[in-house]
């Protein structure tokens, strides 16, 4: 799946200067890493109530637009995917319980 996500992310930040006209992703982080941050809020809060009201098909759709948020909002604020990747690794193996913990 990380393949996808980083061909995702390169296209996005391939769209960085673009013509925001043209492009909803050259658009997006045109409008700043608030603009982009809002939009990824308005679409997991989509993705919650979709799984609420138990319509998966909309859950599957609504999950696509929060991982291309995500990554749009990662361009915006200069977050490369192997610093998330790397952070995820480290995680590995480890109790979640214990993860939080030693972040305190």
């Amino acid at each position: 799946m990380t393949h996808t996500l980083d061909k995702l992310f390169e296209t996005i930040a391939t769209r960085r200067g673009a013509d925001p006209k043209l492009s909803y992703t050259a658009k997006l982080l045109a409008e700043g890493v608030e603009r982009c941050a809002k939009k990824f809020g308005e679409e997991a809060v989509e993705t919650v109530i979709a799984a609420a009201a138990g319509h998966k098909a909309e859950v599957v759709t609504e999950s696509a637009d929060v991982l291309y948020h995500l990554l749009v909002l990662w361009a915006a604020c200069g977050v490369e995917p192997d610093q998330v990747w790397q952070t995820l690794a480290a995680r590995e193996g480890r109790s979640g319980l214990e993860e939080k913990a030693s972040r305190t």
